[in-house]
C-alpha cells in the first residue's frame, strides 16, 4: 500500500479486518483511481509532510480517513476558500482541493471562480461523474441531456440548462496556468490522468500557479450498470460533451514566494488598535450562580435600540475578565417594527455553540422582542425589559424572574435616548450579578476611549439602570 495512505482505514470496524483496508466508494467508482493517482504523485514528489487535502461534502467527504496528510473538512462547495486560507497561512504547504461536480460546479461555483482567478498556487482535482452521487442521484450541473435523475425523472432537458463545462470555464480565466481534462475508462486514459494530477501538484511545488484537473469518472451505482458497461457509457456519452485534453498550459516563472504571516498576539493587537496593556479584572470566579459553565444571553430590540452595541459590550466585558465569550448578531425586519437580536455566550473555558436558542437571560427593548423570545428563557432565568415602551407582558413560567426597568424614560431624563442600552446594562448587572459593576464600567470606558467626553453620561446611565433594577417590586 502506498505510504501516503493510512495503513488501516479507521472508518469501518475501527480499522480491523477487511473493512480496515477498503474505502466507502462503490465498486467501479472513479474516486478510487483518483485517490490512488493523487497518493502516488504526493509520494513521488516527496511532499507528504507538507500536503494538506481539503475534502468537502459529497462522495469524497471521508477522504481524511484514507490520506495520511494534513486534512481539513470544508462545508459544501467551500473547499477552495478553505484551501486558500491554508495556502496563505502556510505558503510552503501543498494544498489540494478535492471536489465533485455537485459540490464545485453548483454551490461552490463562486468560490472556485474567485480562487482560480487569483492564480495562487493551489491544485484542484475535480471529479466529474455527472450526478449528485452521495445524496441520492439528483441532477448535477454536469448531468447530460436525457439523463434520468431523481430530480429529472423524464431526463434532463432544455429547461434545466446545458451541462457546465468546468474545464473550459477555468481555462477561460486569466488566473489558472494549467487546466486539463482526463478520464479513467481505459489504461491509456488512466495513465494520462496520473500524469495530469502529478503535473498539477508539480506546478504548485514550483510556485508557478493555479492548476485544475477535471477527471471524468464513472458512477455505476446511479447508472445501474456494471463497471465495464459504465466505462463504455462514459466513453460514448460523456466524452463527446466533455472533450479530453490540455485546455491551458501557460509557461510561467515561479512567483509565489511569500513570507510566513505572523501569528503574534502583540502584532494583532497593534494592527486592530487593541489595548496597550491588559484590561483590569474584577471577578473572583465565574458567575456559576446563573449557569455552571456557560451562560446564554439574548439582547433583542428594534433598530436604534442599541441591542447589538450592548451585547458587544457584554461580550468584551466577559473577555476582559478572562472568560471565553461570543457575540452573534442577527438583523430582522426592525425597520418595520420587528426585532433584531444578538446571541451571547459567556463560558468559563470555551463556548461550544454561539447560538442562544434557550437563553438564561433575555434583555428586551421592545414588545415584539419580548413576545417572540420570552417563552424561550430557561427555568430559573431572568427577563429584563423596557417598561416605558412595553405595557403588556406575556404569560411566563413561574420560575422566570421578570424585571421591568423604564430604560427609555431614564435615558430621556438624562437628555439622550441613545444611552438606554447602557441603562439596560446597569439593570442587567443589578438583576443578575453576572459581572461586577467595575467590569462593565471598565468595558464602557475602553469602548469610549476616543470619545472621553461621552463617558460621564454613559456611566450615569449605567448607575441609574442599576438603581432602577434594584428597586423593590
Amino acid at each position: 500500500m502506498n505510504g501516503v495512505f493510512y495503513e488501516k482505514f479507521e472508518r469501518h470496524a475501527h480499522g480491523e479486518g477487511l473493512k480496515g483496508r477498503t474505502t466507502h466508494y462503490c465498486a467501479g467508482c472513479g474516486h478510487g483511481l483518483a485517490h490512488r493517482y493523487l497518493a502516488q504523485a504526493i509520494e513521488e514528489l516527496e511532499i507528504q509532510d507538507r500536503t494538506i487535502a481539503i475534502s468537502p461534502v459529497g462522495c469524497s467527504v471521508f477522504l481524511y480517513y484514507y490520506f495520511d496528510v494534513g486534512n481539513s473538512q470544508a462545508a459544501h462547495g467551500r473547499a477552495p476558500a478553505v484551501a486558500l486560507g491554508h495556502k496563505m497561512a502556510n505558503p510552503k504547504s501543498i494544498v489540494v482541493s478535492y471536489q465533485g461536480d455537485g459540490d464545485l460546479a453548483s454551490i461552490g461555483l463562486a468560490e472556485i471562480m474567485q480562487v482560480a482567478q487569483m492564480g495562487v498556487p493551489i491544485t484542484v482535482i475535480f471529479v466529474n461523474n455527472a450526478i449528485y452521487g452521495m445524496t441520492g442521484g439528483q441532477m448535477a450541473p454536469t448531468t447530460l441531456h436525457g439523463t434520468r435523475t431523481t430530480t429529472t425523472p423524464d431526463g434532463r432537458d432544455q429547461t434545466t440548462g446545458e451541462p457546465l463545462k468546468m474545464a473550459e470555464i477555468m481555462a477561460g480565466l486569466d488566473g489558472p496556468i494549467y487546466v486539463e481534462r482526463v478520464a479513467l475508462f481505459d489504461n491509456k486514459q488512466r495513465n494520462r490522468a496520473k500524469k495530469a494530477i502529478k503535473k498539477g501538484l508539480q506546478m504548485q511545488v514550483e510556485g508557478r500557479g493555479f492548476s485544475f484537473i477535471e477527471v471524468v469518472a464513472e458512477c455505476p451505482t446511479h447508472l445501474k450498470m456494471n463497471t465495464a458497461d459504465t466505462e463504455k457509457w462514459v466513453k460514448e456519452n460523456m466524452i463527446p460533451i466533455f472533450h479530453l485534453g490540455v485546455l491551458k498550459d501557460v509557461e510561467k516563472e515561479p512567483w509565489f514566494d511569500r513570507k510566513y504571516p505572523t501569528f503574534s498576539p502583540d502584532r494583532l493587537i497593534e494592527s486592530i488598535g487593541g489595548l496597550p496593556e491588559k484590561a483590569p479584572r474584577f471577578c473572583d470566579s465565574f458567575p456559576s450562580h446563573i449557569a455552571e459553565k456557560d451562560i446564554a444571553l439574548k439582547f433583542a430590540g428594534a433598530g436604534g435600540d442599541g441591542a447589538q452595541t450592548a451585547a458587544l459590550l457584554v461580550t468584551r466585558a466577559a473577555i476582559n475578565e478572562g472568560f471565553d465569550s461570543t457575540h452573534i448578531p442577527s438583523y430582522g425586519p426592525e425597520s418595520r417594527g420587528g426585532t433584531s437580536y444578538a446571541d451571547i455566550h459567556i463560558a468559563e473555558r470555551e463556548v461550544l455553540s454561539p447560538a442562544s436558542p434557550a437563553p438564561n437571560i433575555l434583555v428586551a427593548f421592545n414588545a415584539p422582542s419580548l413576545a417572540k423570545f420570552s417563552s424561550q428563557v430557561q427555568d430559573g432565568g431572568t427577563i429584563i425589559y423596557d417598561s416605558s415602551v412595553i405595557s403588556s407582558v406575556p404569560k411566563l413560567k413561574s420560575t422566570v424572574k421578570l424585571v421591568g426597568v423604564p430604560m427609555t424614560l431614564i435615558a430621556r431624563e438624562l437628555g439622550n435616548a441613545v444611552v438606554k442600552n447602557i441603562v439596560a446594562l446597569g439593570a442587567l448587572q443589578a438583576a443578575t450579578d453576572i459581572l461586577p459593576e467595575k467590569t462593565f464600567i471598565s468595558a464602557i470606558r475602553i469602548a469610549l476611549a476616543d470619545k472621553g467626553d461621552l463617558f460621564p453620561l454613559n456611566e450615569q446611565a449605567f448607575k441609574k439602570g442599576k438603581a432602577a433594577a434594584a428597586l423593590p417590586r
